[in-house]
């Protein structure tokens, strides 16, 4: 019996429906403000068990060449806000290889490619966050 393509990403689209990650609209300061991203240190093979662990809060412009330490090559998922744009580089004082990350959840860095090697899992070391 043959499979309908659309059967076989049910599986996956059912993850991503209930994948712990905030959507980019959630992301909100408590006086109702835009967060421009959030990052966070673990991650998991099962997306509802994604966006946890330790979360930095990113401000719209925030700028920062050099990631606090507690998050230096530690992020594994993030999610950029509604309208932001998060820009990511993989060495300290925005060297090295760079990535942009439009609005929304990506729950496993890990499935974004770094070069011929390597993803971004673990990888970022300075950022910066813009919102229009």
């Amino acid at each position: 019996m043959k499979v309908p393509h659309s059967l076989l990403l049910l599986p996956l689209l059912f993850a991503l429906a209930w994948a712990q990650c905030p959507t980019a609209a959630e992301l909100k300061n408590a006086n109702g403000t835009k967060i421009c991203a959030q990052l966070y240190t673990d991650n998991s093979p099962y997306y509802d068990q994604c966006c946890a662990g330790s979360v930095l809060v990113v401000q719209p412009d925030e700028d920062q060449p050099y990631a606090p330490s507690a998050f230096n090559n530690k992020v594994s998922s993030l999610v950029v806000g509604t309208r932001c744009e998060l820009t990511v580089w993989d060495k300290k004082g925005k060297g090295g290889k760079t990535r942009k990350f439009k609005p929304g959840p990506f729950p496993r860095l890990q499935e974004f490619r770094r070069g011929i090697f390597g993803d971004w899992d673990n990888a970022i070391s300075a950022f910066y966050c813009k919102c229009s």
